[in-house]
């Protein structure tokens, strides 16, 4: 656990959406009614610059999610101290109000991957992730939310179930959970399991945020369905479905609509926001009480 105590993830229970520079204008001359905004670390590691002039703006405005895409917290090796440093400083510039990271490694020595690589979930690998995870914690003086996989391979010498490996982490390391509904969908079909089943043991008291998104489909080599994590495209249908399930085993949680390729028109974008307000609100109205009853 944490030597001291940790800020949580203070994020409203609405939709929110990545922040994406091709909009910047149109957020900061309408403020629309968004959640929250939620920025990748690694874009905003420059000293200056427009991308910190707009952000500043833009933070005065809603609340913000940092999350992180470059720590590596299932490397084999140390988390490399100058990333924690920048993004100490990030997190004190902005004081956002959730910051989160991958169960992923994306280096080996001093190469650093363009990808988010999966984990084979053993005692070892467990020890590992956790000590990684309270290390991130305290250099940034925040608790962190970790994020489940997509993932399109399993490993023989994997031992825990990756719910039950979450639920460790978070034990030993204090932090919280960021479930991701899209990789819990990439990752049943691909592995052929069944993704209800799954949120089911997932550790829905530890979940902070919630990521929506859409994916590619393809066809692999056995002729079996294929899902790819794209982030290009409006979030599945069987998805939405999926996450209907979700917010009732967590509650309404602060929701991202994650739109990273292919960036449509900010109107777009707010659609599928509009979209997770309204279920998250009939959440709401659910566990009001004498919901029921009514």
């Amino acid at each position: 656990m944490p030597d001291s105590p940790l800020a949580a993830s203070a994020l409203p229970a609405r939709a929110g959406l990545g922040l994406k520079p091709e909009h910047y204008r149109d957020i900061e001359s309408t403020r629309p009614d968004v959640g929250f905004f939620e920025v990748h670390a690694e874009n905003y590691m420059g000293a200056g610059g427009p991308p910190h002039r707009h952000l500043t703006d833009i933070a005065k405005h809603y609340p913000l999610s940092l999350h992180g895409v470059g720590l590596s917290i299932g490397g084999e090796g140390d988390l490399d101290p100058a990333h924690l440093k920048r993004l100490r400083h990030l997190v004190e510039r902005y004081r956002p109000a959730s910051f989160s990271e991958h169960l992923a490694w994306s280096t080996h020595d001093s190469t650093y991957l363009n990808d988010l690589l999966p984990l084979p979930y053993t005692e070892a690998t467990l020890e590992r992730v956790a000590r990684h995870v309270d290390e991130a914690q305290q250099a940034v003086g925040q608790r962190l939310l970790l994020e489940n996989p997509s993932t399109y391979v399993l490993f023989e010498e994997s031992t825990i179930e990756e719910t039950e490996f979450l639920a460790r982490v978070a034990e030993r390391s204090g932090c919280g959970l960021l479930l991701d509904v899209n990789n819990v969908m990439v990752s049943a079909v691909n592995h052929r399991l069944d993704p209800l089943a799954y949120l089911d043991r997932f550790p829905v008291g530890l979940v902070g945020e919630i990521h929506l998104a859409g994916y590619d489909e393809a066809v692999d080599g056995a002729g079996e369905r294929l899902l790819i994590d794209a982030h290009g495209s409006p979030v599945s249908p069987d998805v939405v479905a999926l996450y209907r399930h979700a917010l009732g085993l967590t509650g309404p949680v602060a929701t991202l609509i994650e739109w990273d390729n292919d960036v449509p028109e900010f109107g777009v974008l707010l659609a599928e926001a509009a979209r997770a307000d309204a279920m998250l609100a009939a959440e709401q109205r659910l566990r009001r009480p004498g919901a029921e009853a009514a």
